[in-house]
């Protein structure tokens, strides 16, 4: 009998199954296709890369305005494509079975399913267990669109060979932006369709009018307020009547819970309406010997958080210990460019306040010639760091510093007394700590306080003289 069953081999799985094994535990990971999950193949690694590439040839067109002239700029789409998967290849060894294997964590391929409390089949294979993490993450949702038949997802479009001429991407949240503005800088015509009123739906609307502009300026065409209600061929009909000619088609319209065909009626785990499983903040399911962490649950999705949370979850099915899960400093990145960061607070909210700083005077964003952007703070009554949005470039970059602020539950002229170093982009979040200290200390009360200060030192130093 194993003291730990894994089921998903993806971010959370292979954190929860070292977690584990750590700490002692006898460790069967089931997985049906591959170590790694959708961060290492399909997700983080690729679409990062190809980022890069993406970056690489707008910086060339770019650099004219300081100054730097480029004849001519070609894209080599095979090389960028090998270029992605040398990136995959390079970091691959880290999450191999043979890896996982050394470190003393069983590896079953295959599909994993439970039959009953405490034992599983993998490909038919029954396995005893005395706890189980699943993680088993999510996959793209494929809308029900009338003429729907030939389209990517974020998981299969890395099988493309050729740049495509005109690309439609359906769905401006972060996958749809990144994605759409790569393509149109490597020469695809994009166009971008997104059903609410702004990309990014889940950003401050000022970040997104940003990020709005600059992929127009990148040649992408945004389409925002109307959804997509029929194809045929290669016309997508929008519902306002508009057409739209594309040779490929991107969807992008958000992740669903895998949880089909592994048995959760089997052992009473229970999920909500969308098919995720429930879990309490122990990352705990309705089955008290199961628990749950990563995508598949309906917690924030990123690798960071599958990491931190199968963490928490495998250190409480082998320890009986009940550490929580918290999600109140979660950042989250959008790697546009600018790159758009955040975490906690993003929005006003009674009882609280907020500094912006316009990047139009911040000195490297003006020396880079980036003033696209902003670095805001939002401080609760006390003062403490609660929320922040920084738009600009190498934003993930800045936002750690931020998450830690409010995790440590700092206040706003703590910051502004740490020494940051000049000139970086940070300077735009430290500049926000330092005007908001500035604006305390000439409200009226500190006023009055900073006046009697001064009185009595004058008054001391009098009577040092006399």
């Amino acid at each position: 009998m194993w003291d730990l069953l894994v089921v998903g081999g993806g971010s959370a799985g292979i954190v929860a199954a070292k977690t584990a094994v750590k700490l002692g535990a006898s460790v069967l990971l089931a997985e049906q296709e591959r170590p790694g999950g959708d961060c290492l193949w399909t997700g983080c690694v690729p679409s990062k890369s190809l980022l890069a590439a993406a970056h690489h040839r707008a910086g060339i067109r770019k650099a004219a305005g300081l100054g730097v002239q480029a004849e001519s700029v070609t894209v080599d789409f095979a090389a960028v494509r090998r270029h992605i998967d040398s990136a995959i290849r390079t970091i691959e060894p880290v999450d191999a079975p043979e890896t996982l294997e050394a470190e003393g964590i069983r590896v079953a391929k295959g599909t994993a399913a439970f039959l009953s409390d405490g034992k599983a089949a993998i490909d038919g294979d029954r396995v005893a267990y005395r706890q189980a993490v699943i993680a088993t993450g999510a996959s793209p949702i494929v809308p029900g669109i009338p003429g729907l038949r030939d389209f990517v997802t974020s998981e299969t479009m890395w099988d493309l060979r050729d740049l495509p001429s005109r690309l439609l991407v359906l769905g401006g949240g972060s996958v749809g932006c990144e994605l759409g503005q790569a393509f149109a800088r490597l020469g695809s015509t994009v166009t971008l369709v997104e059903a609410a009123d702004q990309i990014l739906p889940a950003e401050s609307p000022d970040a997104a009018t940003i990020i709005a502009e600059s992929l127009r300026q990148d040649g992408v065409n945004i389409l925002t307020g109307r959804a997509l209600t029929e194809l045929t061929g290669n016309t997508a009909v929008l519902a306002d009547g508009t057409r739209v000619e594309f040779d490929q088609l991107l969807i992008a319209v958000g992740r669903r819970a895998r949880t089909a065909k592994i048995g959760l009626e089997h052992v009473g785990v229970a999920v909500d309406e969308q098919g995720r499983i429930v879990v309490d903040r122990s990352m705990r399911t309705s089955n008290p010997r199961i628990w749950a962490a990563g995508d598949v649950t309906p917690l924030p999705q990123f690798t960071h958080t599958a990491g931190a949370f199968a963490s928490i979850a495998a250190s409480n099915a082998i320890l009986g210990l009940r550490r929580k899960a918290t999600t109140s400093a979660i950042p989250q990145v959008t790697f546009t460019d600018p790159e758009v960061a955040s975490v906690g607070l993003t929005s006003a909210a009674h009882g609280t306040r907020q500094q912006t700083i316009t990047h139009d005077h911040l000195d490297r964003a003006v020396t880079e010639d980036e003033r696209r952007g902003f670095s805001r703070l939002h401080f609760d009554r006390k003062g403490r760091i609660v929320g922040a949005t920084v738009v600009s470039p190498r934003a993930g970059e800045t936002i750690g510093e931020l998450t830690l602020a409010i995790r440590l539950g700092l206040r706003g002229r703590e910051l502004a007394g740490t020494i940051h170093p000049y000139p970086t982009f940070s300077d735009g979040a430290w500049n926000a700590a330092i005007a908001d200290t500035r604006e305390q200390l000439n409200a009226r009360s500190a006023r009055r306080v900073i006046r009697g200060l001064t009185s009595a030192r004058s008054m001391w130093l009098r009577l040092r003289q006399d």
